[in-house]
C-alpha cells in the first residue's frame, strides 16, 4: 500500500500546467511493458483499446471483472503509477461507481478516469447526477487512504460536429468542470476538443488541471503545452498504429 500511495502523489505533482504529463495509452501487460520502457513516468489504460485487443466493443461491453483482472495484471507487470479508464463508472448509481473505484484501486490504480455521457445514446448525464458519481469515487479513494487522481472526463465535445465547436461548448464544459472539482475531481478531462483558441479559454478558465485527447487535428504537443494543458492522452491512437504495423508486416510477409 505504501508504493501505492507514493505512485499516486508522484502522478498527481506530474500534472503541470503547461509541462504536461504525456500518457500513451496502453490495453494489457505487454504494451504497458514496451510504453514503460520508453521512459515514460505514468500509464495509463485506454477503455476502447483494451474492449478492441480483446473482442469487445466500447461503451462497458468489457465485463467489469475482465477489466479488473486486465489491470491487476498491468500494475503486476510494471513499476509505475497506473491509471485505469472506468468508462463510465461501471455503476447504475453513485454507490456503484464508488465500488467499482475500490475494485480498481485494490488490484493497484491510483487514478481513474470517469465520463459524463450514457451508453444508450452519448447524451451528457445530468451534471448534479454526474457530480454525485464523481463524489462516491472520491470518497472510496479517501476511505482506503489513496490520494488517488479522480478525472472527470466531459463529453461535451463529442455532442456536435468539429466545426460547431464554439464558446458556448467551453462555458458549457467549464460548468461540468466546476461542478465536478466541487464533488472532488481532480482533472478535467475534454476529449474531441481540438481548436487551438477554444483549448486556451478553456484552460485559462478552469478549475482543474486539464487533460486534451491527442489526435490529428489536436495542435501538436509543443503547443498544448505553451496553452497550458497539464496533460495529454492518446487514446485508441497507440492501439491503433500497433495494429496497423501488425498488419503492414504480416502482409509482407505474405508476399
Amino acid at each position: 500500500m505504501s508504493k501505492q500511495i507514493s505512485h499516486a502523489t508522484a502522478f498527481r505533482s506530474f500534472h503541470i500546467p503547461g509541462r504536461p504529463l504525456v500518457l500513451f495509452n496502453v490495453w494489457d501487460a505487454g504494451s504497458a511493458k514496451a510504453v514503460a520502457a520508453s521512459g515514460a513516468k505514468a500509464l495509463a489504460t485506454g477503455s476502447w483499446s483494451v474492449a478492441a485487443a480483446n473482442g469487445f466493443g466500447d461503451g462497458e461491453q468489457v465485463p467489469l471483472d475482465f477489466c479488473i483482472a486486465n489491470l491487476q495484471r498491468i500494475a503486476g507487470a510494471i513499476d509505475l503509477p497506473l491509471t485505469v479508464d472506468l468508462e463510465r463508472g461501471y455503476g447504475a448509481d453513485p454507490k456503484a461507481v464508488g465500488a467499482t473505484v475500490a475494485r480498481a484501486l485494490r488490484a493497484g490504480a491510483i487514478g481513474c478516469n470517469i465520463e459524463d455521457s450514457l451508453a444508450e445514446n452519448g447524451a451528457l448525464r445530468d451534471v448534479s447526477d454526474q457530480a454525485a458519481r464523481i463524489r462516491e469515487a472520491r470518497i472510496a479513494a479517501d476511505d482506503m487512504g489513496i490520494p488517488a487522481f479522480v478525472n472527470a472526463r466531459t463529453d461535451v465535445f463529442f455532442q456536435t460536429g468539429r466545426d460547431q465547436h464554439d464558446e458556448s461548448m467551453v462555458t458549457a464544459a467549464l460548468e461540468r468542470g466546476r461542478a465536478y472539482a466541487d464533488a472532488g475531481a481532480d482533472g478535467l478531462f475534454v476529449p474531441g476538443l481540438a481548436d487551438e483558441r477554444l483549448i486556451g479559454v478553456l484552460v485559462e478558465r478552469s478549475p482543474l488541471p486539464v487533460n486534451i485527447m491527442a489526435g490529428d487535428a489536436t495542435p501538436n504537443a509543443a503547443k498544448l503545452a505553451e496553452l497550458g494543458v497539464a496533460r495529454v492522452s492518446h487514446g485508441p491512437g497507440p492501439y491503433l498504429l500497433v495494429m496497423r504495423a501488425l498488419e503492414n508486416a504480416a502482409r509482407a510477409a505474405l508476399l
